[in-house]
């Protein structure tokens, strides 16, 4: 399990696809979460012997549901770290706004606040 919470903290943070087009036994890029993790399992045996193939039919911790549940079990500290480091700071929200090519609206937001 921490693998994958590894696997997902880091792509999350490079801002990185999870899934793959074809994420099949036989494919020869089953994605980045998945590639991922072979990675690292080739790199440690402890990790080896439980993630992937070698997991427990009932833990492979690969679904994109747990992908989701684990992303938002981190954004959601992310979020509580920010909040408690704002506290009664001075701060200020830009939001703009914008639509691309295709028409699809394009939000941003940014969070200023001063240290204390």
């Amino acid at each position: 399990l921490k693998t994958s919470i590894d696997a997902i903290r880091w792509l999350a943070y490079q801002a990185c696809s999870f899934r793959g087009h074809d994420e099949r036994h036989d494919s020869q890029n089953q994605g980045n979460f998945l590639e991922l993790l072979k990675m690292l399992a080739s790199y440690n045996e402890k990790v080896d012997e439980v993630v992937l193939k070698n997991a427990p039919k009932n833990a492979k911790y690969t679904s994109p549901l747990i992908q989701k549940d684990i992303l938002h079990v981190i954004s959601s500290n992310l979020i509580s770290v920010i909040h408690d480091e704002i506290d009664y700071a001075k701060f200020c929200l830009l939001v703009d706004e914008a639509r691309d090519e295709s028409k699809r609206e394009q939000m941003s937001l940014v969070l200023r606040f001063v240290n204390k």
